[in-house]
Formats: structure tokens, sequence, C-alpha cells
């Protein structure tokens, strides 16, 4: 791919805002120089060139080869193959650059080259069997191609918590609620359901969670039928929903959606927490109904949005 096709691969990222609710992605595929073919959600792509120079800098973490100046941003650069496991022998590697950009963390993303945009539904990306989650986890889903290729989604949450370590989650005093408050939540990335619990648990919130939109909405039906025949309200179950934005199978905007116009959900608040925080990406939220948008991961910012709707 030449410079001209790198400069216009990303434009027109904006117009893409109304795949919101249409269970649809765009994935940038790229390579890192072995046989595999790898993806990222374009909206998380802020641009994509050659390599300038890195700085090199005493006692960088695992993974991290350097720093750049970008506009007047001195951004950390990650090479996304030393996170994981390869038995290829590597190519020709580093000679491009992804910017993304993951809750408002901007980065650098060491790759081979860049290849082009597909446009998939998520009801075709999967969740990996445990017999192919190697890399210790760092494939969050995985898509197959017209011609039979397989696409392996990474769980760049986990690559960072790799990287620079967990968010730490400060004191974060409880809520004064009834035992019975539960909240349900869904999240594809280890990390992030692991966080989410524990902020939960410091505000002593009882909880859910469904690891994809599919299996969080399977899962909510159930609950609204066992409520109905028991003869209680589904707000008595449960007291508010989290929802991922990136999820196999369906999104957090199409569960959102079936959320908001099934009546049984009624007056259970949804909150997007993702770690897609462009203005874009909450002008979305807001299109299928969320109540709130919390940009991952900071637990105290998380846990003052939680509170009053917990507790109204």
């Amino acid at each position: 791919m030449d410079l001209a096709e790198r400069k216009n691969l990303l434009e027109g990222v904006d117009a893409r805002t109304r795949l919101a609710g249409s269970n649809k992605m765009e994935i940038l595929l790229f390579s890192l120089g072995t046989r595999e073919t790898f993806g990222i959600n374009v909206f998380k792509v802020r641009e994509v060139g050659r390599t300038p120079h890195i700085t090199k800098t005493p006692n960088m973490p695992r993974g991290v080869e350097g720093l750049i100046s970008l506009r007047g941003n001195v951004i950390p650069v990650l090479s996304l193959i030393s996170f994981l496991e390869h038995h290829d022998q590597v190519r020709e590697y580093g000679k491009t650059m992804m910017v993304a950009e993951y809750s408002k963390r901007t980065l650098g993303f060491l790759v081979h080259e860049v290849d082009r945009i597909i446009r998939v539904d998520w009801e075709k990306v999967k969740a990996p069997e445990s017999v192919l989650s190697t890399n210790q986890g760092l494939i969050t889903a995985i898509t197959e191609l017209d011609d039979g290729k397989l696409v392996s989604i990474l769980d760049v949450e986990q690559i960072l918590a790799n990287a620079f370590g967990e968010a730490i989650i400060v004191d974060i005093p409880p809520m004064n609620i009834d035992e019975d408050i539960s909240i349900f939540f869904a999240d594809d990335s280890i990390v992030a359901r692991r966080k989410i619990s524990e902020v939960l648990d410091k505000l002593g919130v009882r909880h859910k969670h469904a690891t994809n939109g599919a299996e969080a909405w399977s899962r909510l039906q159930g609950i609204a039928a066992h409520a109905t025949q028991t003869g209680r309200a589904v707000h008595d179950e449960i007291r508010m929903i989290l929802v991922d934005a990136e999820m196999p199978e369906m999104d957090g905007y199409v569960l959102t959606k079936n959320i908001k116009s099934d009546s049984r959900f009624a007056g259970i608040p949804v909150v997007m927490h993702s770690s897609l925080s462009s203005e874009a990406n909450h002008a979305m939220g807001k299109a299928v109904g969320v109540d709130a948008y919390v940009a991952k991961f900071d637990a105290e910012v998380l846990a003052d949005t939680l509170r009053p709707l917990l507790e109204r």
C-alpha cells in the first residue's frame, strides 16, 4: 500500500457513524509479518503511515519500543508482535505504524503493513474457542473473510494491561443501597470484566455478566421471562445494565436498541462503557438510547456515573 492509499485509507470515518444499531462494524486488516491476518476496529485508528524515528528510553515496559512526538504530543509506541506467540519466521516488521486511540489515550502500534478496510456483520464475529485461545487471551474475536481466511481481532485492552499494568482501583466508598440491587453487564474483554467486577464489589452492588451481546440478550430475556412468571418487575431483578460497544455476535448498540424497545425493561438505565471514546461514538450511543456513556477505564468516573442512576 503506497502513501497515497494510506492517506486516504481512513477518510470518511465520521460517515460510518450510521453503522450504529446495524450490528455491523468496519475492520482495518493488517499483518504482523507472519502468515496471520489481524484486524482492528476502524473507529479506534486515527491514522496510518510509515514508522517515524522512535526515541529509545530506559526502563520501558516489555513491548514498548520507545516514544515519538506526534503533532506536539509525546506518545508511546508498542510492537504488537512482541505480545503474541508466533512460530512463523517474521518478515520485515515495524515499517508501518497505526496511531490508535483507546480510552482517551493515544498510542502507536508497529505492524508489518496494513491491507484494507472490510465491513462485517457482528453475527459473523465469534469469540475464539478455548482450544484456539492462545496468546494468553489476546485474541478477543475471530471472523472469516469471503476467501475463507480467518482474521484475529486483538484484545487491545489486554495488550495495554500487559504493557502498562492494570488500572489501580482506588478506595471507592460503598453505596447505601438495598442488598438485592443487582447490575447486569456485558463485555468481551477479560480485563474489563475483572475491573468492572472490582468496582461493583467496592460499591457493594451484586452483579451478573455476559461475555458478548448475544449472550447478554439471551440471558436478559430469560431474566425478564422469569420475572413475568413470578409476578415481579424486571426492575426488581436488575437495576441497571452496563454494555460494551464492541462485542462478538451482537454489539452494544444493537443490544441497547433491543433493551430499549422491550417494554419489560422500561425504567432500567443502560450505560455504555467503551474504549471507543470519540465524540462520534458518544453520538452513536445516544442515537440508540443509552442513558450515559463512560470511557474506559476510570474506576472513579464509572462509580460516579453509576451512583445516581442506582439511587434514583
